[in-house]
């Protein structure tokens, strides 16, 4: 059963200009892991996390750091959650994502799909 979902577009060249006017900001949405990547895919990156959080409901009092997204070689992205995103996850009852990042022409995006696999409500 589909929990939530959730959507996010970022101009990369005004999310990079963000990130050049406060230097710290960086570590503030990324894990140690996302940091050193390129910055179109930086810019993806925080459209996935916004998704996450959209497919969640978007409660307060989530971290930024709380969701990991990464990149398999030849696969889909995946996510790792844990602390506060991982509790409203579980708290929604999910237990599999679905998730698409892309990076092109300026623009980054992300869909993200929240699912409950068990029969119960």
């Amino acid at each position: 059963m589909i929990v939530g979902v959730g959507i996010d577009v970022v101009d990369v060249a005004r999310f990079l200009a963000t990130l050049e006017r406060s230097p710290r900001l960086a570590e503030r949405l990324f894990t140690p892991v996302e940091r050193d990547l390129p910055p179109a895919s930086l810019a993806a990156r925080f459209a996935a996390k916004e998704a996450i959080a959209k497919a969640l409901g978007a409660p307060g009092g989530m971290r930024w750091h709380d969701a990991t997204v990464a990149r398999v070689p030849g696969g889909a992205p995946t996510v790792e959650l844990t602390g506060t995103v991982l509790a409203r996850a579980t708290e929604l009852g999910v237990d599999r994502w679905h998730l698409s990042i892309s990076h092109d022409a300026g623009i980054a995006s992300a869909f993200a799909v929240a699912e409950r696999l068990g029969t119960t409500a």
